[in-house]
């Protein structure tokens, strides 16, 4: 009868240069044209929260990730960041790990909290299992990966790190298929079953050369989609940017306790 309204509510106000209400996590996506797995940042579907998507425009994957100086794409991050945020967005995320680059920026730019890279969730896996122990980052191109990133989501590139690449040192084609201009047809497509195939056994083949790693974080957003296949095989803890955005949202829009003594 009263469907989910929460009674805590009487009195509403209007938030200051913010247009909407019962706002969720506003997402910038990179300027770039091609479908994403239930699971993937891009794929709204298979979160239960409200995301806004916002254009990083003229961003692409070129720019932000293989091109070196990467100064021209701060000011179409913070223009992108800046209008999720007035629209009422409760925190920022983006949709590629690369763009830990810009954490201190962003964060610094805007009021809301700022989640720009499943990266920051690298530290809190060294403390969970202990600096002896290995944590893996596994991405598409870890070769584009500099220190300039790893700091900037306070990670410390001395530590004990292992990395590996998809697309590097692995053969993952139907990643490419999606995230590699010169390999992406007109209209992009991908296959769930092959990419799955190929990307369990990369991460099976991975975790055995490194018998000291004791949890995997994977800092692509198209990997996600496939992680607890990947736990299945591995047995390893796996930090995404699923497990980012739902810590993300509960950060910002605190459950309620429902139960009894």
């Amino acid at each position: 009868m009263f469907g989910n309204r929460d009674f805590g509510i009487d009195h509403i106000r209007a938030q200051p240069h913010t247009y909407a209400c019962g706002m969720g996590l506003g997402v910038m996506l990179l300027d770039e044209v091609y479908p994403g797995f239930p699971g993937d940042v891009r794929n709204a579907s298979a979160y239960p929260f409200p995301i806004q998507y916002d254009v990083v425009e003229g961003v692409d994957i070129h720019r932000l990730v293989f091109e070196v100086d990467k100064s021209a794409c701060l000011e179409p991050i913070l223009q992108a960041a800046r209008r999720l945020e007035r629209m009422g967005c409760r925190a920022i995320a983006a949709e590629c790990g690369n763009f830990a680059y810009f954490q201190k920026e962003v964060a610094a730019e805007i009021s809301v909290p700022v989640f720009m890279s499943s990266l920051l969730q690298v530290p809190l896996a060294q403390r969970l299992t202990g600096t002896t122990k290995q944590v893996g980052i596994v991405c598409a191109f870890p070769r584009q990966l500099t220190e300039h990133h790893l700091v900037s989501v306070g990670i410390d590139p001395s530590s004990n790190l292992a990395f590996m690449g998809a697309c590097e040192e692995y053969s993952c084609p139907e990643f490419e298929n999606l995230w590699i201009a010169s390999k992406r047809l007109a209209i992009p497509t991908a296959s769930f079953e092959r990419a799955e195939t190929d990307f369990v056994s990369a991460c099976k083949d991975f975790v055995s050369k490194n018998p000291d790693l004791r949890a995997l974080v994977f800092s692509c957003t198209g990997l996600q989609p496939f992680a607890r296949s990947v736990q299945r095989e591995v047995r390893l803890p796996i930090f995404s940017w699923s497990t980012l955005l739902d810590y993300a949202f509960s950060v910002v829009v605190h459950r309620e306790h429902y139960g009894h003594v």
